[in-house]
């Protein structure tokens, strides 16, 4: 029996692009994933406080990218819940901050702009302290104290992801594995009574 041409043909084309397509694919698998480390809920006189950091956040061609003008934001979700056994939990804070960085090529420092600390900009020349700075939610007001009751169970969960970057229309053809460091981290939920 005589094997078609056409089917020898279509191998030719399709092993290369199966093999890109598994090469891209499975890459993100080699990467560790980023995760939220350091939990930590306290208060203060007036306020609930939430400190945690994301690890496993920055990748080199994160790196490369913020060294090259891509200004890159880091989005952190705090959720806080009343706990009630016979009813829908309460919500009583929903909050979103991001932290965002961008390299200026001329002065040669990295700008971080928190808005978790009212919009305040650092400016650091060493990438491993800008790292910290946008890896880290430090002290951030969740609710007045005032908005709890003692005795009752609460839920506090947040999470981090990095937001999507946005390119001019015509880079968007020439760095689509961008698409390859976006990240998002699973909820993380703690338990406590007031």
């Amino acid at each position: 029996m005589k094997k078609s041409p056409f089917i020898y043909k279509g191998l030719k084309f399709a092993l290369p692009i199966l093999f890109f397509i598994g090469l891209v694919s499975s890459r993100p698998a080699l990467a560790a994933e980023a995760r939220l480390t350091d939990i930590v809920i306290t208060n203060t006189q007036d306020y609930l406080l939430a400190y945690f950091s994301v690890a496993d956040c920055f990748t080199e061609d994160m790196k490369r990218a913020i060294d090259n003008g891509v200004s890159t934001t880091f989005r952190f979700f705090v959720k806080l819940y009343e706990v009630r056994n016979w009813w829908w939990d309460r919500s009583i804070a929903d909050l979103k901050v991001s932290h965002e960085i961008k390299y200026d090529n001329l002065k040669k420092v990295y700008i971080v702009r928190l808005s978790s600390k009212d919009n305040k900009v650092i400016y650091v020349k060493d990438f491993d302290e800008a790292k910290k700075l946008m890896s880290e939610i430090v002290g951030l007001k969740v609710t007045e104290l005032r908005n709890l009751q003692r005795g009752n169970h609460y839920q506090i969960s947040m999470m981090a992801e990095l937001d999507k970057i946005r390119l001019p229309f015509y880079f968007h053809y020439v760095f689509f594995f961008l698409s390859l460091w976006d990240f998002e981290t699973d909820w993380y939920a703690v338990d406590f009574r007031y």
